[in-house]
């Protein structure tokens, strides 16, 4: 029989009842990609911009959280048309693109992650995990039923083109991020700064009348659910390095006091 593949996140965003709430993967690590996927937590970021993944450590994690309930997201590291191309021939069903601003860039993205004459995107599903090297009846023809796309706002004009970007077709859902934004904005590293929520919520705005879900990344448990009471639809709460960072920190406090300093509280970002 035809195999079937698992519902990517725009399913999983159709059918909740409730935001959901995700973990990043920012190690590596397959063993951490699991135990995080292991976690009870709705969906899991295993991250190409700023963790030390490839293709091949992708492909790892991707198989360590498959036996689980939870939905991956891969962050591709660019918009870039071969790299979106070799990830989705991966098994990858949800990507995320970082830094898009406007209508235009959401299209390219939209348009690398299908086959034409919708898109660009390059044909070797019968080579491919994405497949299931044939095994997936009709995949070319169904493929955008296996394929979600988010993009990410992460700037000031991000914000602005907010709702034209989510509008855009082949665009399932649009992904704020608040560290560049504040960047952006030029209160580097103050994520929670008024203006900088006030930006976010404006994005949220203009997914929201595209009629597209709208995500935030918010490891502060109050801005999280500030967040969520704001319309955030699904929320990358903690990190997988975050935690153990923190986690050992605490360790190491409990048995090896500072007399001068102390330890300080750190953020997890």
């Amino acid at each position: 029989m035809p195999l079937r593949l698992n519902p990517t996140l725009r399913h999983r965003l159709r059918d909740a009842d409730r935001t959901l709430f995700g973990g990043w993967v920012c190690s590596g690590s397959p063993v951490m990609a699991e135990i995080m996927a292991g976690s009870g937590l709705d969906w899991v970021l295993i991250d190409m911009e700023h963790a030390p993944n490839g293709l091949e450590s992708t492909l790892a994690q991707l198989y360590a959280v498959s036996g689980y309930p939870t939905t991956p997201v891969v962050r591709v590291p660019s918009p870039d048309t071969v790299m979106i191309k070799q990830v989705l021939d991966l098994g990858a069903q949800t990507i995320l693109v970082p830094m898009v601003s406007t209508a235009d860039e959401a299209r390219t993205v939209a348009e690398a992650a299908q086959y034409p004459p919708a898109g660009r995107r390059g044909v070797g599903s019968a080579l491919a995990r994405s497949a299931r090297w044939n095994r997936v009846g009709e995949y070319l023809q169904n493929s955008a039923e296996h394929v979600s796309v988010f993009v990410q706002i992460e700037t000031a004009e991000g914000v602005g083109n907010a709702e034209a970007i989510a509008a855009t077709r082949g665009v399932d859902g649009v992904f704020v991020g608040p560290s560049d934004l504040a960047a952006s904005m030029g209160v580097l590293g103050k994520q929670t700064h008024p203006d900088v929520v006030a930006a976010v919520h404006r994005a949220f705005e203009g997914v929201t009348a595209a009629g597209k879900p709208v995500g935030v990344n918010a490891f502060d448990p109050q801005t999280a659910h500030a967040y969520e009471e704001a319309g955030a639809r699904f929320i990358l709460v903690g990190a997988d390095v975050a935690l153990v960072a923190r986690a050992s920190e605490a360790l190491a406090a409990s048995f090896i006091p500072d007399p001068e300093t102390g330890h300080a509280q750190r953020p997890s970002y």
